[in-house]
């Protein structure tokens, strides 16, 4: 049997998780965000909706990967459209990572520089 991720196959995941990473690095580069609508639109190696649950856990498990590397969660450049702050799954997943995410503002503030650092090489 195939393996598949959220109904994608395995090659389209990685190339939709490899293209949306490089966006998101990009932003971070620039000290940047980027709204959940606009990455979807990026990504042209799969078709995501602004609210596809795909697109969240793509950018859930690229945000895992880049905190387990020491990078930050990469997700903390990724904001709602008109309120410039995460989803409530970032903070939902900073949890879950171990981070102490009660203040969401505080926590994100902290994150986003974190990331930018991280890229700012």
């Amino acid at each position: 049997m195939d393996e598949t991720r959220y109904g994608l196959d395995m090659a389209s995941w990685i190339a939709a998780k490899d293209e949306a990473r490089t966006i998101l690095i990009g932003y971070a580069k620039q000290k940047d965000t980027i709204t959940y609508s606009e990455l979807a639109q990026e990504i042209h190696s799969f078709h995501f909706e602004p609210h596809d649950f795909r697109l969240f856990g793509l950018i859930g498990e690229i945000s895992t990967e880049e905190s387990d590397a020491g990078r930050g969660m990469l997700s903390a450049v990724v904001v709602l459209k008109g309120e410039n702050t995460p989803g409530s799954g970032f903070f939902e997943l900073a949890k879950k990572l171990g981070y102490d995410a009660k203040d969401h503002d505080v926590f994100w503030a902290r994150e986003v520089k974190r990331v930018y650092a991280a890229w700012d090489k």
